[in-house]
């Protein structure tokens, strides 16, 4: 019996596109093949940060509350502003590669040059600026205290700014004492969490200040965090309180939810990875521009191929700073 075989295009042949699918070369379509494949594990990234975020969304933090801080500007409120400004520069250096193509397509070297170079340094200026956003996070600025429930108390005074325990913190030298290396044990007994300030040292210092109230992570149907008046503040921070908390890690977290802190270091971090390896990748075609590597081979096509990964990782951070940072 014959097979009877579906005919496209050109009698007999089940196959057109001979070895250059849907026109592209090789490499473009290997390149292709895994930005599908890592938009795959960033969509699962991002999803289940949804997920856990609307499963704790009555303690999840408020982005505008904790991403606040400018480089040089110390103690001025600016949410967001920071996170705007790389994003931009991100995008703006996502539209100099374009240029760079679309000038190596023209054969331009000079153009490719000067546009992978401005690429280059908006790369490295979102790095840098990622960098430091994780150092300021993982620093703090107010600190809280964490409770036998793993809870967080914040400080706020009386007209319902937030407070810093350093402000008012009671320092007691007999209350917290620095264990070395050297005793070993008693070394490894230390507790998980060193601050600045001792849990006996905050409550001293709170207790002494009767203008300081206690806000919860906890939010009401307004979304906003739940305050307590002065006598709750006192009850819930003597029977509950149990360490003190400044900045963010893997296992605690100043600002609310620990879930907050994990997502942050892992979504942001697996894409700043992306971020750094693309500059890595574009200084090397950046050099071999120069050298006249592509102008030999008599086609930029490598440019094209690094700029798909380019604009794939400025796509990326789009969604990122979407979902974590505004919604």
């Amino acid at each position: 019996m014959e097979a009877t075989v579906a005919k496209t295009g050109t009698e007999g042949k089940t196959w057109g596109g001979g070895n250059r699918p849907l026109n592209a070369s090789y490499g473009k379509m290997m390149m292709w093949f895994f930005i599908v494949s890592d938009a795959l594990t960033f969509s699962g990234f991002i999803a289940s940060y949804g997920f856990s975020r609307f499963k704790f969304i009555d303690a999840w933090p408020i982005a505008d509350e904790v991403f606040t801080h400018v480089p040089f500007l110390h103690g001025v409120p600016a949410p967001m502003y920071y996170v705007a400004f790389m994003t931009l520069v991100l995008i703006f250096s996502s539209v100099t590669m374009v240029l760079a193509v679309d000038a190596g397509h023209k054969m331009q070297k000079n153009k490719v040059v000067w546009y992978m170079f401005f690429t280059i340094i908006g790369g490295a200026i979102f790095v840098g600026s990622q960098a430091w956003e994780w150092a300021t996070f993982i620093k703090g600025d107010y600190g809280a205290v964490e409770t036998k429930g793993g809870k967080i108390l914040q400080f706020l005074d009386t007209n319902g700014e937030r407070v810093a325990i350093a402000d008012f913190a009671e320092f007691m030298p007999q209350a917290r004492e620095n264990h070395l290396e050297k005793n070993g044990i008693w070394y490894e007994a230390e507790p998980e969490t060193r601050t600045n300030y001792s849990y006996e040292e905050v409550k001293a210092g709170f207790l002494a200040n009767d203008n300081l109230l206690i806000r919860t992570q906890y939010l009401d149907e307004n979304g906003e965090h739940i305050v307590l008046n002065r006598q709750e503040s006192i009850a819930k921070l003597e029977n509950d309180g149990k360490l003190v908390v400044e900045g963010a890690n893997l296992k605690h977290n100043e600002y609310g939810h620990p879930l907050f802190a994990d997502f942050f270091f892992f979504i942001t971090g697996f894409h700043g990875f992306h971020v750094f390896s693309g500059v890595v990748i574009n200084i090397i075609i950046f050099f071999n521009v120069i050298i006249g590597t592509y102008e030999r081979r008599g086609s930029y096509e490598m440019v094209e191929k690094v700029g798909l990964y380019w604009h794939f990782v400025d796509l990326v951070w789009v969604f990122v700073f979407t979902f974590f940072y505004l919604v």
